[in-house]
């Protein structure tokens, strides 16, 4: 059976030495959460907001690890102001955000966010790549632990609703 792209995910990370998983629990990312917290050798920790997974990273950073933040594009306006963190500290940055309202929403409440979350990103200096199929994750997956982690960029991966699917609502 071949691996599916979640399963591949998170082997890249860890195969990158990312040791320190921040998350709000999301179904689109629950196959790497859920890793997460089976392996004994990494630490998975879940989130009140957003926002503590930006500081989360930096400190992982200071303290010599690698960390990911797991979120929702519904998450990326709680990080608007600690991204500046990021931003003055020079720190590596490295999240995953599973897209809501675009392709396929019928949540009008996502919509918004949605939209605004790639913009609102750059515009606080992360760069973002848009992963479409289960193929373009692990290429953008390569790309990204190799700009934050030897280059020491600031970078989303958007995980859109085309890969993900879209959520039904009503």
């Amino acid at each position: 059976m071949a691996t599916e792209w979640p399963d591949k995910l998170y082997d890249q990370l860890k195969a990158a030495g990312v040791t320190q998983f921040a998350y709000v629990p999301d179904a689109g990312h629950a196959t790497v959460i859920d890793r997460s917290l089976a392996d004994p050798d990494v630490h998975s920790v879940a989130l009140t907001t957003e926002e503590e997974g930006v500081a989360l990273c930096a400190g992982a950073h200071l303290g010599g690890a690698k960390a990911v933040l797991l979120m929702q594009s519904s998450g990326v306006g709680n990080c608007i102001n600690l991204l500046s963190l990021i931003q003055g500290g020079r720190f590596p940055f490295l999240t995953y955000v599973t897209m809501r309202g675009d392709f396929g929403e019928a949540n009008s409440w996502q919509i918004p966010m949605g939209q605004g979350s790639q913009p609102a990103l750059e515009a606080m200096g992360v760069k973002c790549f848009r992963a479409e199929t289960p193929e373009e994750v692990a290429e953008i997956t390569e790309a990204a632990l190799s700009m934050v982690f030897q280059s020491g960029m600031s970078i989303a991966v958007l995980l859109t609703q085309r890969l993900i699917g879209a959520k039904a609502f009503g």
